[in-house]
């Protein structure tokens, strides 16, 4: 059912950044298919918490440590051995980057740095798939979409303290890994990732649900704005398939991967909202000019031939399915008819029988 071919069954897969919106999903699919998760978050971000409501610590093994004790994570990391290790855990707001710049670039740079440090002192065989960001990329505003190979770089606080984070990697994965027989590790990116259950400030969906959900307007900084919408299953596959892949093919070792949609899934914000007036009736919205101290890209797309070819892995959702799906779990989830549990199981059902489908096809 969850298209793994029972991989990941009984492997100890670590995951930090485990109670965010990305990580709470990728801990119930990876729980789902069998695997002995372990979480490593320094609390629960948001509330309401999809992971709360999953009620995963009764189904994983949950643990309480900020990534930038570096001391903490070494024992975790060395008592628990993972064959599996995704690396999440980041502050990934750009509006909190302005705020805060100390903790994004602490926690998104030197968080990473003791990752790393935490997998050299490794005695076990790992996998490992470190998570950064579409925005490690300095932003042209080029249509063509960013290669892997294009310059890192970025203007705001959080671009920045990912492009740093990347630029840390590659000096450990050189020096370190490259020809390590034990450690295996590659980098995802990912573009702008949508989907239920994301509760963060001052992001687009969580802000206009929590205001529909009261039947109030939603606040809409930048609707001519055009984003590569992708739903979060989209990109946790190719987490997952490139964790599987680089188990089995030593010669990706190092390289990065990214994970974007369709172009046809291009759109502006305008579009995202209309597409969703059309499965939830309760929508409307009012335009508030961003602040102009307040950096905010207008294009951001990622060109996906390289995980397409190597991986086999291409986005399968089009941009009326992605939304459709944004907006039924949070529908249903404010109707309160069933469980977050339920909701969410049955969209990574979803998603893998569609998987299964396109397989077949192939």
């Amino acid at each position: 059912m969850y298209n793994f071919n029972n991989f990941f069954l009984n492997k100890k897969v670590l995951i930090t950044g485990h109670t965010g919106f990305k990580g709470s999903w990728l801990c119930l699919w990876l729980h789902l298919a069998g695997a002995k998760v372990i979480g490593v978050s320094k609390d629960l971000p948001t509330s309401p918490s999809h992971f709360e409501k999953l009620k995963l610590n009764k189904k994983i093994i949950d643990k309480r440590a900020d990534i930038r004790n570096l001391k903490k994570l070494k024992v975790i990391f060395n008592k628990y051995k993972p064959d599996f290790f995704f690396h999440l855990a980041a502050q990934s707001l750009v509006k909190k980057s302005y705020q805060d710049p100390v903790e994004t670039f602490t926690s998104n740079s030197i968080g990473t740095l003791n990752v790393l440090e935490c997998l050299r002192s490794l005695k076990n065989k790992c996998i490992s798939v470190i998570i950064t960001s579409d925005k490690s990329y300095k932003n042209l505003e080029i249509k063509r979409g960013y290669h892997e190979n294009d310059i890192l770089g970025g203007i705001d606080p959080y671009s920045s303290s990912k492009a740093s984070a990347e630029m840390i990697i590659n000096s450990y994965i050189n020096c370190y890994f490259k020809n390590n027989v034990k450690q295996s590790i590659a980098i995802a990116r990912a573009g702008n990732v949508v989907g239920g259950a994301d509760w963060s400030q001052n992001r687009l969906i969580p802000d206009c649900m929590k205001a529909w959900s009261k039947n109030k307007e939603a606040i809409i900084r930048n609707p001519s704005s055009t984003r590569p919408w992708q739903h979060v299953l989209e990109a946790l596959h190719g987490y997952l398939l490139l964790a599987q892949s680089l188990k089995k093919n030593k010669k990706i070792n190092g390289e990065a991967f990214n994970f974007g949609p369709r172009y046809s899934q291009d759109k502006s914000v305008y579009s995202f909202l209309v597409e969703m007036r059309k499965n939830w009736k309760n929508t409307k919205w009012k335009v508030k000019k961003n602040n102009k101290n307040v950096y905010e890209s207008k294009l951001l797309k990622l060109n996906s031939f390289k995980a397409e070819k190597k991986l086999g892995w291409k986005p399968i959702l089009n941009f009326q399915q992605t939304v459709k799906m944004v907006t039924e779990w949070y529908k249903i989830f404010f109707e309160g008819k069933t469980n977050t549990f339920k909701i969410s199981k049955k969209q990574i059902e979803f998603y893998s029988l569609k998987i299964l489908k396109l397989k077949k096809k192939l």
